[in-house]
């Protein structure tokens, strides 16, 4: 039995799994590294070193088997917000201090937070960034370029799109489509990686294609790596290049309200992506979150250090590590190497590849995220989950994510303590015998409610008030019922309280009373405004 545990862990007889994995998340890397920096504002090559330092040092010490850390682009804006403040040095340091940060995090045992996040909260965010993923993409799978200010919906998109790129992006669809089919996952070709056959099909197609069908790829449509911009092709010019933060920017109080910013929020990302990850893990493995907020920490420092972006656990590249059958750490190690060798040494091949083609692979994986069925799912299992779910995919889409995430959490509040509020007080009655119970913990939310059951109270009943299910009694309820117990005899009724915040006592009517209401001719009132005295 142990045996069999151990295996799906085991680095080296998973190889035949995770080497295919690591290359499709290092495919699927490259043009987010890329992207981000540049979105971040920040030089091309820091975001490469943050998947280097995320594939390389947060692997080998988080626990998690699958998540794939990097730049990520929920922390864009406020990158961009610290470039324009203290310079990309500044934000250096920043990203050191923020990983120091992490660090104590870790230590202090924070990493639970992402436990009392809903799981339709973290559906509906790996939904929203799946949408997202399919937007962005769609206009580089038409051929428009990623410097081309025009939208997906523009009437110039004819005019600046290319047929070229957007054959290719069917293929290449078509290919990653065709793989999932059981025919081809049992044949000697499903052993090859999909993403890794569409890219070289990809290249074939761009480089074979006639000029007289359809108008060449121009540089604008293919990956460009700073390597030859900045002058190196070698490992020992690559090191050259590294840059590294400002000491001086340690007296700046900026710096220090800049990393305690990016510390939280790389933090929740991180911890978000993290419990999303086991969610989709085929075999239901449980990451050590406090061990993860070390890791995050370690790899800020250093990718700091080097002169890379923050870094966090990201959704994207670790669902894609999923879906390529990755089975332990060593998947994100072979990204990680990857990504190392591209940039220090095979620049000019990775420059080959076609944008489109790598975009028709972040779509595939959009959709992955973002199934239909998973709605669907999310409405069968009732209103309270599929409106948090919906709640977040807007507000992610709308916003960015951990505000939308926050609209997700809200709602699932809301539905918590109406849920609460509807179960925490039952209330019935049999002829002069009433029970009035609180079959959970009772808060002022629900004062409202008792003070009208109690009010409601006829003459003559018999009314028990059990509280033995409560953990705990609002003391201004507590308070109420103790008040009403003590009235309650002067008009005709009984209360036995039964555990209610520590006491449990018998109050009898007063039998005078219970005299003057058999007699038809009483005048005895039985007003509800005495009720509480």
């Amino acid at each position: 039995m142990s045996d069999t545990q151990v295996l799906p862990d085991h680095p080296l007889r998973n190889l035949k799994y995770d080497l295919p994995a690591g290359i499709v998340v290092f495919l699927v890397a490259i043009p987010l590294c890329l992207g981000i920096a540049m979105a971040s504002g920040a030089p091309p090559l820091s975001g490469l070193l943050a998947g280097i330092v995320g594939g390389l040092v947060v692997t080998l010490v988080s626990g998690s088997a699958l998540s794939v850390s990097g730049p990520a682009a929920g922390l864009v804006v406020i990158v961009i917000a610290a470039i324009e403040s203290l310079g990309f040095d500044g934000l250096l340091m920043a990203t050191v201090i923020a990983g120091v940060l992490q660090i104590v995090f870790g230590y202090l045992r924070l990493g639970r937070i992402g436990a009392f996040v809903p799981s339709s909260v973290i559906k509906g965010m790996l939904a929203a960034i799946g949408l997202i993923l399919i937007v962005n993409q769609l206009p580089l799978m038409a051929g428009i370029a990623q410097d081309a200010e025009v939208g997906l919906f523009d009437t110039a998109l004819f005019e600046q799109g290319s047929g070229l790129a957007l054959t290719i992006a069917l293929v290449s669809l078509a290919i990653l489509l065709l793989w999932e089919r059981p025919s081809i996952k049992g044949s000697v070709l499903g052993r090859l990686p999909a993403p890794l056959v569409a890219v070289v099909v990809a290249v074939l197609i761009d480089r074979l294609m006639p000029a007289s069908l359809m108008a060449p790829l121009g540089d604008a449509h293919r990956i460009g790596l700073p390597i030859d911009a900045m002058g190196f092709a070698g490992a020992s010019e690559f090191l050259g290049q590294l840059q590294m933060p400002a000491l001086d920017r340690l007296l700046d109080p900026e710096v220090y309200m800049v990393a305690v910013t990016l510390a939280l929020i790389a933090s929740l990302e991180s911890l978000l992506s993290l419990e999303a990850v086991d969610k989709i893990d085929p075999q239901r493995r449980h990451s050590p979150p406090h061990r993860e907020l070390k890791a995050q920490g370690v790899g800020n420092v250093l990718s700091g250090l080097i002169g890379g972006l923050p870094v966090t656990a990201v959704i994207v590249r670790s669902s894609a590590n999923v879906q390529a059958g990755g089975r332990t750490r060593m998947a994100s190690l072979v990204h990680g190497l990857l990504l190392l060798a591209s940039v220090a040494l095979l620049a000019p091949m990775l420059e080959l590849m076609p944008l489109a083609c790598l975009a028709a692979i972040l779509v595939h994986t959009g959709y992955k995220l973002a199934k239909p069925e998973m709605l669907v799912e999310q409405y069968r299992k009732g209103f309270n989950r599929v409106v948090p779910f919906v709640a977040t995919v807007v507000g992610v889409m709308a916003m960015d994510l951990l505000k939308g995430v926050l609209v997700g959490i809200l709602c699932g509040l809301f539905f918590m303590i109406r849920a609460n509020y509807r179960r925490a007080v039952s209330f019935t009655q049999e002829g002069h015998h009433a029970l009035l119970r609180f079959r959970t913990d009772i808060s002022f939310l629900n004062r409202e409610e008792v003070r009208s059951r109690l009010e409601r109270v006829a003459a003559g009943t018999y009314l028990i008030i059990d509280a033995r299910q409560a953990n705990h009694v609002d003391p201004d309820i507590r308070e109420d019922i103790e008040a009403f117990a003590r009235n309650a005899p002067a008009r005709g009724i009984s209360v036995e309280l039964r555990d209610v915040g520590g006491l449990s006592a018998t109050f009898p009517a007063d039998p005078d009373v219970l005299r003057e209401l058999e007699d038809p001719s009483s005048t005895a009132s039985t007003s509800p405004q005495r009720a509480f005295g």
